[in-house]
């Protein structure tokens, strides 16, 4: 849900302090809880800002661990599952992040969570069988 706007913040303290209006009734005339018109009114009496704060939220993975994890040589190391990569994230750039969250990361880079272990070898065997 979307903050309220700061207008009908000023809108709702006018109402309850220079008109008199009662907190309840003021609710209820503009739409609102009573407990937004309570927080609005304590705000104003404080003297702090009617605008709407920011909402609290985590900050974005950065995907150069990512792209450390992928860039590494699959020669050196093998493929692995994911809860094995979200270890070696850990391992290598202290990073943590959930099984879910390293698997969403790559899939916006483009790999998907098909194994293609063996495949380059059914390829050989296919190619002296000569069906490819």
């Amino acid at each position: 849900m979307d903050a309220y706007s700061e207008d009908l913040r000023k809108k709702i303290v006018e109402a309850v302090e220079k008109r008199g209006t009662p907190e309840a009734e003021a609710a209820r005339l503009l739409g609102v809880g009573i407990s937004s018109v309570k927080r609005y009114l304590a705000a104003a009496k404080a003297g702090r800002s009617h605008a709407p704060r920011k909402r609290p939220r985590k900050p974005k993975m950065d995907e150069t661990a990512g792209r450390l994890f992928l860039e590494a040589d699959p020669e050196e190391r093998p493929p692995t599952t994911v809860p094995q990569g979200r270890e070696f994230l850990r391992r290598v750039s202290s990073v943590q992040v959930s099984d879910s969250t390293l698997s969403r990361m790559l899939t916006r880079m483009g790999f998907s969570r098909k194994r293609r272990v063996g495949a380059s070898a059914l390829d050989g065997f296919l190619r002296k069988l000569g069906r490819r």
